[in-house]
């Protein structure tokens, strides 16, 4: 009888586990990186929340936009968003803490053909400073610590072209907040450089062909005119779109297939999610991310 009455009631917690799967299955949920306005981000997105859910075959999709970076990241690992667009220092965290968590799927190409973007760090016009030696014994502000254009490579990067530590050439650093705060922090005076990301690709005064500065310059947030860019970094690779190991099959199939027509199946919802000009996606796996894996596994551990 007791064997029986235990059958029982594995049969019904698994019924019901199987319940919740497939319910789960249901709902799509889209992480989104912070560091912009939440409304520009809601924004943004909502093409997806409107076609994916017949495009894919669920009932529903929701957006959860973080307060920074590792609000994403940990969504990710802990199986409660099925997907998000990461910067690659942002996959590499993911990675050396589970590698088994995501995929990356998919990544952005520019408009002139590279797999690859910009940090770029920008001074405002009134303070005189115009070169990377000028901003010797200044304050630095880095965007987010998860950040790859943002923090890990002008980390790394920086000292190698200098000669010396971040801390020992710059007074101060600190962090802004994200990309779009950081550039605003920028503008009103708490720092005296600061660091961003863009394609690096098309006209300066346009703020380039997309990217955090023009993003900003779309926006009006940004008047080029009033900005110089005193640094740029070595070409970094364009960060992934991953999808969770935990999504169901036949979902992930049409997701990413869905995500590759978007440049042309409606240009302007790639435009708007990926924030400015590209070419399209193109296939990219673990090993396109090794060195900048490599690169954060040295520098911050993980």
């Amino acid at each position: 009888m007791l064997k029986k009455l235990l059958l029982a009631t594995a049969a019904v917690a698994a019924i019901a586990t199987g319940s919740v799967s497939a319910q789960a299955q249901d709902v799509f949920r889209i992480g989104i990186l912070g560091g912009e306005n939440e409304a520009d981000r809601l924004r943004n997105f909502q093409c997806m929340v409107d076609q994916l859910p017949e495009a894919i075959g669920v009932k529903e999709v929701k957006l959860f936009p973080a307060a920074d970076y590792d609000g994403t990241i940990q969504g990710l690992l802990g199986g409660t968003l099925d997907y998000a667009e990461l910067g690659a220092s942002g996959y590499a965290k993911v990675y050396l803490t589970d590698p088994e968590a995501v995929d990356p799927v998919l990544t952005t190409v520019q408009t002139d053909g590279a797999t690859g973007y910009y940090s770029i760090m920008l001074a405002r016009k009134d303070s005189g400073i115009e070169t990377i030696e000028d901003m010797k014994g200044k304050k630095l502000g880095f965007a987010d610590p998860d950040s790859t254009s943002g923090y890990l490579v002008p980390s790394v990067a920086l000292p190698a072209q200098l000669g010396t530590k971040v801390e020992d050439y710059f007074a101060e650093t600190g962090f802004g907040g994200g990309h779009e705060n950081n550039v605003l922090e920028l503008l009103k005076g708490t720092f005296d450089g600061a660091v961003t990301w863009s394609s690096g690709v098309g006209d300066y005064a346009d703020g380039y062909t997309s990217g955090n500065i023009r993003k900003m310059v779309d926006k009006g947030l940004l008047d080029m005119n009033d900005v110089v860019e005193v640094w740029k970094s070595p070409l970094i690779p364009n960060g992934p779109i991953v999808v969770s190991n935990k999504l169901d099959q036949d979902v992930r199939a049409k997701f990413i297939s869905w995500m590759k027509a978007l440049p042309e199946s409606d240009p302007a919802c790639f435009s708007a999610i990926q924030g400015g000009d590209y070419k399209g996606f193109v296939d990219v796996d673990q090993s396109f991310y090794e060195t900048i894996i490599a690169a954060r596994k040295a520098k911050i551990g993980s």
